[in-house]
Order: C-alpha cells, then sequence, then structure tokens
C-alpha cells in the first residue's frame, strides 16, 4: 500500500504534484502522435543517459504493458531504425542541449522511410527532455537509493510495480494525504533560517561578496587551460565563473554499480556534461531569452505541434515558481521569489542561457558554496549525487525545502533542453 517514491517525495508540495502527474499522465497515456510502446521506450532511452535505473525499470514495465516487443529490450541494435536515430538527440539533449542544431532536425525529418513528422519529434523532444529532467529528480531526492547505500532516511525506495506513477494517485485529496504523511515523517529539523535571511538582506553591500570573489579567483585560476569562459557584456561575470571548481562529491570515475546492465540502451557512454565555454571561432553561442524565451515562441510552436501540451508544461513551470515554502515565506528577509530566480538562472547558466536583464553577481551571493555544488551535480551529472551532498547543504532547512530545491532543478532543466530543441526546429520550419 505505500505510495511510490517519486509521489511521496513530489506529496510534500501537493498543488506541484497534481500539475505534474497531469502532465506525465498526457505524456504517456494520452492522444497524442507517438504510439504508447514507443513513448515507452524513449523515455528508457532518456532515462539510461543518466544510468538512472529506477526510470528504466518503471518503462521497462509499462512498455511491456503497452504491447511492447519484448525484443526491443535487448537493446538499441533491436529496435527499429527510425527510433535508433533518435540516440544522438538524445545524447546531445542529455548532456550538451546547446549543440543541438537545425541541421540534427532535419536529418531525422528527411530520413525517408523512417522519417519523422515534425508532430512525432516534438513529442518525442519533449519526452525526452522530462524523462532527462526526472531522473535528476530521482537521484536528487534519492528515490534511485536503496536502504543500502544510504538512502534520505525518510522514505524506502520502492520497486515501481506495474503502475506508472501518473496511475497511483488520483484527486486533490490524495495529494493533501500526501501533504500530511510526509509531514509526519519528517524528520527534519525547525532552525531559524537566519544565514540565509542576513545573505539575502546583504545582497547589495560590497563586503558580501569579497570573499566568494577570492575563491572565484581561485577556481579561475585552476580551471585555467580547460576552456574559455562564457563572455558577458559590459564586465559582468562569466558563466564558467558562477561553477567553476564545483565538481561532484562522488568519486570522479563516473562508475555507476551495475551500469553494464543499462550500455545496451545507448551509444557513446563516454558522452557527458562539459562546462558552457564560448570560444574564440563562435562554435558556442551564448542563448539569448530576448530572442527566444518559453512564454514568446517555445509555447506556441509546441502546442500548435502536439495539442494541449503547451498548456501543461506552461502550468507546471508556472507552479513551481509560484511555490511558497512555509520557512522561506516567514522567514526570509526578502522576497522568496529573489532567490528562486537566482537558482533558476544558475541552472540555466550552466547550458548557456543568459537573461540581460539579470545581475549574476547575486547569484554568488544568494547561493552559498555547498548549494551550488548540488546543484551543479544534480543538474548536470545527477548519476554522481549521494547522501552525503543532500545532507550537506542547507543543513538548517527542512526536507520539503530541499524537495522544492530539486522541483526548480527538475523543470530550470527541462525548459532549458527544450529551449534548445525548439529553437533548432524553428529554425528548420523558417
Amino acid at each position: 500500500g505505500r505510495l511510490e517514491a517519486v509521489t511521496q517525495q513530489m506529496g510534500y508540495h501537493p498543488q506541484y504534484l497534481d500539475s505534474f502527474l497531469k502532465t506525465q499522465h498526457y505524456l504517456m497515456h494520452m492522444d497524442g502522435p507517438l504510439p504508447f510502446d514507443c513513448r515507452h521506450y524513449i523515455a528508457i532511452m532518456a532515462a539510461a543517459r543518466h544510468q538512472c535505473r529506477y526510470l528504466v525499470n518503471l518503462h521497462v514495465l509499462q512498455f511491456l504493458r503497452a504491447g511492447g516487443d519484448p525484443q526491443w529490450l535487448r537493446g538499441l541494435d533491436f529496435i527499429p531504425p527510425k527510433l535508433r536515430n533518435l540516440n544522438e538527440i538524445n545524447k546531445i539533449l542529455a548532456h550538451r542541449p546547446w549543440l543541438i542544431t537545425k541541421e540534427h532536425i532535419e536529418k531525422l525529418l528527411k530520413i525517408s522511410e523512417w522519417s519523422w513528422s515534425l508532430a512525432e519529434l516534438v513529442h518525442a523532444v519533449v519526452l525526452l527532455a522530462h524523462c532527462h529532467a526526472l531522473a535528476s529528480f530521482v537521484f536528487g531526492c534519492g528515490c534511485e537509493q536503496d536502504d543500502g547505500l544510504g538512502g534520505r532516511g525518510l522514505l524506502k525506495p520502492l520497486s515501481p510495480g506495474n503502475q506508472c506513477f501518473c496511475e497511483v494517485t488520483t484527486g486533490n485529496g490524495c495529494s493533501q494525504e500526501l501533504l500530511r504523511i510526509n509531514r509526519k515523517r519528517s524528520l527534519d529539523s525547525c532552525m531559524e533560517l537566519d544565514s540565509l535571511r542576513e545573505r539575502m538582506q546583504r545582497i547589495h553591500v560590497e563586503t558580501e561578496g569579497r570573499e566568494e570573489t577570492r575563491l572565484l579567483q581561485q577556481d579561475r585560476e585552476e580551471g585555467e587551460g580547460q576552456g574559455a569562459e562564457v563572455g558577458v557584456q559590459d564586465g559582468t561575470e562569466h558563466c564558467s565563473d558562477l561553477s567553476a571548481g564545483l565538481s561532484p562529491l562522488a568519486d570522479t570515475d563516473g562508475e555507476v554499480t551495475g551500469a553494464t546492465n543499462l550500455a545496451c540502451y545507448m551509444q557513446d557512454p563516454d558522452f557527458g556534461y562539459q562546462d558552457f565555454a564560448r570560444r574564440d571561432d563562435d562554435q558556442t553561442q551564448v542563448f539569448r531569452v530576448q530572442d527566444y524565451s518559453w512564454e514568446d515562441h517555445g509555447f506556441s510552436l509546441v502546442n500548435r505541434l502536439y495539442s494541449d501540451i503547451g498548456h501543461l508544461l506552461d502550468e507546471k513551470f508556472r507552479m513551481v515558481d509560484g511555490l511558497q515554502s512555509s520557512a522561506m515565506a516567514k522567514r526570509q528577509g526578502c522576497e522568496p521569489s529573489v532567490f528562486k530566480r537566482g537558482i533558476w538562472n544558475y541552472i540555466h547558466c550552466m547550458f548557456g542561457i543568459r537573461y540581460d536583464d539579470y545581475d549574476y553577481a547575486e547569484v554568488n551571493q544568494l547561493l552559498e558554496r555547498m548549494l551550488k555544488v548540488y546543484i551543479k551535480t544534480v543538474t548536470c551529472y545527477p548519476e554522481k549525487t549521494n547522501s552525503e551532498m543532500f545532507d550537506r547543504f542547507w543543513k538548517q532547512f527542512k526536507h520539503s525545502e530541499k524537495v522544492h530545491v530539486n522541483l526548480l532543478i527538475l523543470e530550470a532543466r527541462m525548459q532549458a533542453e527544450l529551449l534548445y530543441a525548439l529553437q533548432a526546429i524553428t529554425q528548420y520550419m523558417i
């Protein structure tokens, strides 16, 4: 009778959970351009990029339940070429979405008998981004771990069984019950958030950033020779400055126990995240939200090619932005929206997405170092997340507020991948 682990974690924020479940159900189980078995196989491919066994197992069961060919589960060599051709865009979106170009889109849409339609491709892209971001949430909240691997202590991660988590709860009442259960189980401290409040109140005080500036200078010196940094106009900070030296606390060899079992679902397993950089030859360009945004461009395109999904995604983006955590709302010295925007923009910055109206110096003043380490790891290489990292950041916060951070990571990452993919589709259509 235990509820599925992802649902339990999101249950700390029932309004968001409702929005997430609606989107998940629509993507996987409602009418759309792609067959149901293909949807789950695409989800398997996406989750495998981050070695997310939890999601792979869930969608393998759902794939079989939808009538999928068991032979496909032997790996990419046993699936139709049309699906296999999606591997390249899956790989790039998962790790370096800024490399997506209209040539990748054109290749998928013009391969004779194995070509994709625009509607099918949009559905597939949304699925890929959804599952990549969900893998970050799964690892970030400990749903991937069992009791013997240092779970969060609140949940016993479950085998997903034969139900997708969008099927195990229905209606607002269940979400309220989840909130009651999770509050009862919470073992977190209710300590005052003085340190964060003071940090936010001093955001524009010059002395606040001195130590951070010294650390950033040290990081830059250590990182020299590893690639150029992203330039920002008028002397504002480089993107790589904000994340330089922030590597996961997990082992750096990239090995995950039993990962070979998932190797059949991906090609080029060594392809991973690299810090976004703008080089002199302009091979990579900063993505300016003022030129292509979700609100002005992405929403209308995705909604036109895959009916109603734009509304569901937009609701989910707005829902996470509007979440009010009790401690953050009552005890912070300034608006919670300032803090949340700092997290959101920091995540987008790691993917080369910039907001011209934002002062990126605020990121270094708002986000303490351990929080930045955690966010970068969960966002860019979630498979390296461990319980120590979760425990070390925000010790003064309740578990529900750490879940809130992971929801921001999920949605910011998903929107970043969608912006790159939808921009490439737009350029192809032009």
